[in-house]
């Protein structure tokens, strides 16, 4: 083994600057990051990997083992693993829901007349989403239209649930009419979100729901609700903030500037962060005054990714390197709104000069500042935020300032909208044909979400980046959300230079017939980048939009998913719906159902028979790169030989059968 490839697999990390950031504070014993933390927790609890360990009454903890093969209450190895799968697609759709909830409220806020620093920024998705949902135009204001779309999401997120009440609206408006049917035939369409929740909370209570296959399909339910969910967050930041179009910006460590107020936004809500956008371009004058050349925003995990995509504000990092921004010595303060916040960055903090700022009453950390964000004050507190930023720049010690001078440039701002007007310079009458010709043609293979957290389980990043070369070497047209997307942006993988390094013969075939035909001057990247978390929804509309284009249900397209670092409950949601609504869907991290036979294989093989969509395991990335080209193929084929059928017996519709 190299000497470089240990010093990455001992610092559990494939980013360069979070190398160099490590190495340079390696002699402060004092300072503890995840990537330390990581090896002291070696070895982890096997039954807790397997899933078969219950904790949900004080007679546990149980754990399943040959000496005791049932819990006390009866319970055996398969309920235990569905029930604790599905405490956790609970908890990753509670927080899109809460991030929907959130959104909505600020709209709602916006009616009544007391939030004035928002509007409708973008009134072109005002009317697509109104369509979409069914909320009538004519002889209504934008105003109006806004306020009926409020209504509706407040009625889909707290609707009762019952058979007699009206679907989930937003979700059965935004995916193709046979999932919708599938859903209802599978009696796991929901009604309203938070009632799904807890419906699901209920039934793995104690005494409860003891049958596998019922918990995991109600489970199931609960995660095309977070699917919903993610819709309604993503459709009122674009209404709200715009529609992310291309932009051009930096990624990685080396977007610090030591001449700079450094305040890094961090977490997953545009509400926040894009207020302090906002007022810190105004007060570049509060920072010279001080001794700074202004103020400079970048950002870290989702809401990095959100202004990115909107503002064009270089990327930071990414979830498992949080803490390290603040050990080069230059980032005066971190403001954090929700999720994916380690309470760890608190203390690197205090052995440096950096205010770690929450602002959010169910996201706080002891021992930091705390700014309570109120929508009705919107630019006044984040005017408070910066200014304790640049108090935090007084307080610098230059010597231990050490910037990584490690960063890449990166062109993001792929909005769905966004690549159908890039397909449109070519297909301006049917946009979406041109995506689905260069598939049937065998220019490309498909298309591969890369989506997913960061997880030190594997070297961080590292699955990430051989994914995507991988898949560019066999010309799979590749988007990216949240950390995923923040590993290409880090790496140089969000720019027109990978694509001639990496890309296959037809991809660049591909991109560069775009490039030509939108006369572009700034070329376009290896990946697409998408957005954050909840613009996971934006992804699948692509997929809904080739399945509307081709005639056929979702399971026939060739697109899938891969979470090479899978982490949090968001991702299990997320991953499940991927599932429900038709995609082959790679996980890179054994999720905590191996030790039980039924429900894993629930996972990799009865899902495909209902839904269309399975699981796949997979650590190492080149062999995942080859069960996603499979699955990709395997689509392809079964579409051409349908359709050669189709056309041989002259019926109407491509086989509904998968």
């Amino acid at each position: 083994m190299s000497d470089e490839k240990k010093k990455i697999d001992n610092r559990r990390t494939a980013d360069l600057a979070a190398l160099s950031v490590i190495d340079a504070n390696s002699s402060n014993g004092q300072i503890e990051t995840s990537y330390e933390r990581f090896v002291k927790m070696q070895p982890q609890c096997n039954f807790g990997e397997q899933g078969i360990c219950c904790r949900i009454c004080l007679q546990g903890p149980c754990r399943i083992t040959k000496k005791a093969s049932k819990g006390i209450c009866g319970a055996h190895d398969y309920t235990i693993v569905a029930r604790n799968l599905i405490r956790m697609m609970c908890g990753g759709c509670a927080a899109h829901a809460d991030h929907a909830r959130h959104m909505t409220h600020v709209g709602e806020m916006m009616v009544q007349g007391k939030a004035e620093d928002y509007t409708i920024m973008d009134k072109d998705k005002l009317y697509a989403v109104a369509d979409r949902v069914g909320v009538e135009r004519e002889g209504k204001n934008d105003e109006e239209v806004f306020e009926d779309l409020v209504k509706l999401a407040k009625e889909d997120l707290t609707r009762f649930e019952g058979a007699h009440e009206k679907p989930f609206t937003w979700l059965s408006k935004s995916i193709i009419e046979e999932r919708v049917n599938k859903l209802e035939a599978c009696n796991i369409m929901p009604r309203g979100v938070f009632g799904t929740i807890g419906e699901n909370i209920a039934q793995t209570h104690v005494g409860m729901d003891a049958d596998p296959v019922n918990l995991v399909f109600q489970g199931l339910k609960t995660s095309v609700a977070d699917f919903g969910s993610e819709h309604i967050a993503t459709d009122f930041s674009d209404i709200i903030f715009g529609t992310p179009k291309p932009v051009v910006s930096e990624a990685n460590l080396g977007v610090l500037d030591k001449d700079y107020v450094n305040l890094a936004v961090h977490g997953h809500n545009p509400i926040l962060s894009e207020m302090i956008v906002r007022a810190a371009r105004e007060m570049r004058a509060d920072a010279e005054k001080v001794g700074a050349k202004g103020i400079k925003v970048s950002g870290i995990c989702c809401t990095g990714n959100e202004v990115l995509m909107r503002q064009g504000v270089p990327v930071l990092t990414n979830f498992t390197s949080q803490e390290l921004p603040i050990m080069t010595g230059a980032l005066d303060a971190m403001v954090v709104d929700i999720q994916c916040i380690m309470p760890g960055i608190r203390a690197v903090a205090e052995c440096f000069h950096t205010k770690i700022i929450t602002t959010s009453v169910n996201v706080k950390i002891p021992g930091a500042y705390h700014v309570d964000f109120v929508e009705d004050r919107a630019d006044e507190k984040a005017r408070e935020v910066i200014n304790l930023a640049i108090s935090a720049y007084k307080e610098r010690n230059p010597d231990r300032i050490n910037i990584p001078q490690i960063k890449h440039k990166v062109v993001a701002g792929f909005s769905v909208e966004a690549i159908l007007n890039l397909f449109s310079a070519v297909n301006p009458d049917t946009p979406i044909k041109v995506l689905t010709d260069a598939i049937e043609s065998g220019e490309l293979r498909g298309v591969v979400l890369l989506c997913g957290c960061n997880n030190l389980k594997r070297i961080h990043d590292n699955n990430h980046l051989e994914m995507a070369k991988d898949l560019a070497r066999n010309n799979v047209f590749m988007v990216a959300t949240g950390c995923a997307a923040g590993a290409y942006a880090k790496a140089g993988m969000m720019t027109w230079e990978a694509v001639e390094e990496y890309a296959g013969d037809g991809l660049k075939a591909f991109l560069g017939r775009l490039n030509e035909a939108n006369k572009l001057e700034e070329k376009l990247p290896l990946v697409f980048h998408m957005g954050s978390c909840v613009d996971n929804s934006r992804a699948y509309d692509l997929m809904t939009a080739m399945a509307r284009q081709w005639g056929v249900d979702t399971p026939k397209v060739p697109y899938a998913a891969s979470a090479p670092e899978a982490m949090s409950e968001k991702a299990v949601a997320i991953g499940s719906w991927c599932v429900t609504l038709g995609m082959p869907t790679h996980v890179g991290v054994y999720p905590y159902i191996t030790g039980s036979d039924l429900v894993n294989g629930i996972a990799l093989q009865i899902a495909d028979d209902v839904y269309g969509g399975y699981f796949m395991w997979e650590e190492d990335p080149h062999k995942a790169v080859e069960k996603l080209l499979y699955a990709l193929d395997d689509r392809t084929w079964k579409m051409k030989v349908h359709r050669q059928a189709m056309e041989k017996y002259e019926t109407e519709s491509i086989s509904a059968g998968w």
